[in-house]
């Protein structure tokens, strides 16, 4: 009989958020989770502590910057300061850049890709976006969601320079047909949304998720929860409105004072959303003006809000998993783990300091 070198990871093992889902230990043979200790088991590797599946970043941008698309030698640094921190699956929502190559990378994150980011013209962040008129909308939904893994990303609201304000993009038929052609090819739409005007049309024309969801309101909360809208609040990125609204106060007060406003109330809005029984994932938008590997403190910002720390720990983990079809600690799974040195549940940042990192069966950190 061949004997095979394994991974032995044992303490607690956190394979779900209810203390029966909790195990004394796994095994990982041929870069895969097992329960069951091997008989051929040979140069066994053991890691002590506290294991998680691999963080979720559900809002994250690889082989993107301030400017635009970037090499692959940059797009490759953020994927492993993203690696390095624990964070192991991420939904790329919305990007310029060809990042298939790093599904041949084992070293490397995964990607759920959203295609290119689909914006109206001169209405989003320059080199960033395909940017539309509304009777393109369909078309170019349809393009992506061929192209991407399932998602498709819409801007959803930017400020209009006529306005001086955030505004809508987009006229509520052109959502309409867009969102129901996404789904007819099998993918789910997401939206860029600071602003409060075009939450309504977006949850009403059968929308999966909304970005960022700065304007979600009381009366708009209902509406969310009825009809299962999640939302990725990216609240690291959220942190830096003010700064933004300084830079514009000359030239756009409104949008500044607008801008102001939604931070000020950004700790209240996720709270209330989670209390309505909202879905609320880590996503800290990093790639554009933001640094890559933020998903602890991401998930530390909704204890701030007032999520429970075992609730923001899920939605990095668990539930997040769940919600883009991926597994977590599973048998026969891809062993993609975090260890740490305590328990993650009682207090979040501790996620912000791995033992090992384990991607497909290989301590990579």
């Amino acid at each position: 009989m061949n004997e095979r070198a394994v991974l032995h990871v044992k303490g607690r093992v956190l394979t779900g958020p209810r203390e029966d889902q909790v195990r004394d230990e796994l095994w990982v043979v041929d870069g895969r989770i097992s329960y069951d200790r091997p008989t051929d088991a040979r140069d066994v590797r053991t890691v002590e502590g506290w294991a998680l599946p691999g963080l979720v970043d559900a809002h994250c941008h690889v082989g993107l910057d301030r400017h635009g698309a970037v090499p692959e030698d940059v797009a490759e640094k953020q994927a492993l300061t993203d690696r390095d921190a624990g964070t192991l699956l991420i939904r790329d929502a919305g990007s310029p850049s060809d990042t298939r190559w790093i599904d041949d990378r084992d070293d490397l994150p995964k990607i759920i890709r959203a295609g290119r980011h689909i914006a109206r013209t001169r209405r989003y962040i320059r080199n960033y976006a395909w940017e539309i008129e509304p009777e393109e909308l369909v078309a170019y939904v349809a393009q992506e969601a061929r192209r991407g893994d399932g998602w498709v990303k819409l801007v959803g609201d930017w400020i209009d320079r006529e306005l001086g304000d955030l505004s809508a993009c987009w006229p509520r038929e052109a959502v309409e047909a867009a969102i129901a052609e996404a789904h007819r090819l099998g993918a789910r739409v997401t939206a860029h949304c600071f602003a409060e005007d075009s939450l309504q049309d977006l949850v009403e024309a059968g929308i999966d998720c909304i970005e960022h969801a700065t304007g979600l309101t009381e009366d708009l909360i209902p509406l969310f929860a009825e009809r299962g809208v999640a939302i990725v609040p990216t609240l690291v990125n959220i942190a830096t409105f003010p700064q933004l609204a300084a830079g514009g106060d000359a030239r756009f007060p409104r949008w500044a004072d607008h801008m102001r406003r939604l931070h000020a109330r950004r700790y209240d809005t996720v709270r209330n959303a989670y209390d309505a029984g909202i879905p609320v994932y880590v996503g800290t938008d990093a790639g554009g003006s933001l640094a890559h590997g933020l998903a602890a403190a991401e998930a530390a910002e909704l204890v701030t809000a007032g999520i429970p720390p075992l609730e923001a720990v899920s939605a990095t983990t668990w539930a997040a998993r769940a919600w883009l079809g991926r597994p977590g600690l599973d048998e026969g799974a891809p062993a993609d783990l975090v260890v740490y040195d305590e328990d993650p549940r009682t207090d979040v940042r501790v996620l912000a300091a791995p033992r090992r990192v384990v991607l497909n069966g290989r301590v990579v950190g």
